[in-house]
């Protein structure tokens, strides 16, 4: 391993491996250590939503990864009782992707690796020590300890993470499911549906399929609650599963299983210094909505510009602190979201599984309300806040719309990780700033549509300013203003040389503080 990167992210599951690609597809040197050795096949999620898949989109992988699983339109919620139709999302991917966790790491992967970084196997991170000028993290692998220093750490190390305990922040919460039994089974009699799900006051389980022949089961018995390392009865598996669907699907030949325990935590802040906390290293949910991974990999899609920013040397002050002000209320919203629907599912009450069923069942026939739920389990919904005064748009998710030219779509455009000035016509003004002062970090595009509406597309995809303004001098200064604010100063003032890390001396970093 070289001495030194820019950044090294600890653990190479999907958060880590799409943050990887970002870093260097921007010209970022980084470095991920993994310390498992020989890949894993473990897969927990499969559920890839639509927001996740347009940020794929935007870095060219989303088809890739489609060509791997099976899209589903509908959900059917509580054994059937309410369905939840996905096929009215905005954009290209009205539906849930259902594809093994170890596709998309394949995928991302194969990226990260494509665009220069470096995926370090059996390296397992043991301590990590910063200081105002860098961090040091200390790794075991089979040739010995060393330690290695980096600009910047990211943990993205799971519910466990060393790097969380060696910042010595808390992980408030609890555990809300225990004892889910897990196994890889063959079945004589496949469910109709891709994503079987099945809930009753004391059991609940769902099969989901690999596409190779294989089947995860899952299910849940609130009669047996044997600690995680008791082995799996398969005959208690299926008689869990056939109280929660009505069929064990002729389960058999199980190839691997397991426990686990499900828990609702958040860490205070995602931010220590030059140390960041992404995916499941800074908050863990149930698995009802299929919100983990997905929630990890935007995670990674807010923090990677802005690191590329701050290493590159144009980062707008206090640019990096504003991962942890964005993505801890999203981290909690999902957390919120996420528990209700377990709970739901798990209620014991015979009159309350009734009123559930009965509610939920009027509500998704209710236009506007299967709208919401639809944009809020997609993550389509999430938008970041804006200042006041801001024009409706900021902060929102940017729509794919259509371009005069090429590339033809706005995530083609998005492509190149740069942001993207969509303009309502071809401008003089417009032009001169994106192709001349801000090329580095701005593209340039006409909408295809008559609209009057001028917006700055963050990289990741979300709207930082819109100005609906007319008068061409006017918006000129109202776009350099912008550009400025969020791009940082003119290409001319960026040093040409890029630092390790920030100028100018740092406060010793603490817990609980996010200063630079």
């Amino acid at each position: 391993m070289p001495a030194s990167r820019d950044v090294v992210i600890v653990g190479a599951g999907p958060t880590g491996l799409m943050l990887a690609g970002d870093l260097a597809a921007a010209g970022i040197g980084c470095t991920v250590l993994e310390r498992r050795a020989g890949g894993s096949s473990l897969t927990r999620a499969f559920a890839v939503h639509a927001r996740t898949l347009e940020l794929l989109d935007a870095r060219g992988i989303a088809d890739e990864l489609l060509a791997t699983g099976t899209r589903v339109g509908r959900l059917a919620l509580f054994g059937g009782s309410a369905r939840l139709d996905l096929s009215g999302l905005p954009g290209r991917f009205p539906f849930v992707l259902v594809t093994p966790q170890y596709e998309t790491e394949r995928v991302l992967a194969g990226r990260a690796r494509a665009a220069g970084a470096e995926i370090v196997e059996g390296a397992e991170v043991v301590d990590v020590r910063q200081d105002p000028d860098g961090v040091d993290l200390v790794v075991s692998t089979a040739d010995g300890t060393r330690t290695r220093r980096a600009a910047y750490v990211v943990g993205c190390d799971g519910v466990r993470s060393t790097v969380r305990r060696a910042l010595a922040l808390p992980f408030p919460g609890r555990s809300i499911v225990r004892s889910v039994m897990l196994a890889d089974v063959r079945l004589d009699d496949p469910p109709g549906e891709v994503l079987s799900v099945g809930a009753v006051g004391d059991a609940f389980a769902f099969v989901v399929p690999f596409g190779d022949g294989w089947y995860r089961a899952i299910a849940w018995d609130r009669n047996r609650q044997e600690p995680d390392s008791e082995p799996v009865d398969f005959d208690e598996l299926r008689a869990t599963m056939r109280r929660a669907l009505g069929t064990d699907h002729g389960m058999r030949d199980p190839r691997w299983t397991s426990r686990f325990h499900s828990d609702e935590r958040q860490v205070p802040c995602y931010r220590v210094g030059r140390v960041f906390l992404a995916g499941d290293a800074a908050h863990v949910h149930s698995p009802a909505g299929g919100q983990g991974m997905n929630t990890g990999i935007q995670d990674a899609a807010n923090l990677g510009w802005k690191l590329a920013a701050e290493l590159h040397g144009w980062a707008p002050p206090g640019l990096l602190d504003t991962y942890h002000d964005e993505r801890h209320p999203v981290g909690r919203a999902v957390l919120r979201g996420s528990g209700a629907l377990v709970r739901l599912a798990l209620t014991g009450s015979p009159v309350l599984r009734a009123a559930r069923t009965v509610a939920l069942a009027a509500a998704t026939r209710i236009r506007p309300v299967r709208r919401r739920l639809a944009l809020a389990l997609s993550g389509l919904a999430v938008a970041y806040p804006a200042p006041h005064g801001a024009h409706r748009l900021t902060g929102r998710r940017a729509p794919d719309v259509r371009l005069a030219g090429p590339p033809g779509r706005l995530y083609e455009a998005l492509r190149a990780g740069r942001f993207v000035l969509v303009a309502a016509a071809n401008d003089p003004a417009v032009m001169y700033l994106t192709t001349k002062l801000w090329a580095d970090r701005v593209c340039c595009a006409t909408a295809g549509g008559a609209t009057r509406t001028t917006v700055l597309v963050r990289p990741d995809g979300y709207i930082a300013w819109a100005s609906d303004e007319t008068s061409p001098d006017l918006r000129a200064a109202a776009i350099r203003e912008a550009l400025a604010r969020w791009c940082g100063p003119p290409a001319e003032h960026v040093p040409h040389v890029r630092p390790s890390g920030p100028a100018g001396p740092r406060p010793e970093p603490t817990p609980g503080g996010r200063g630079g």
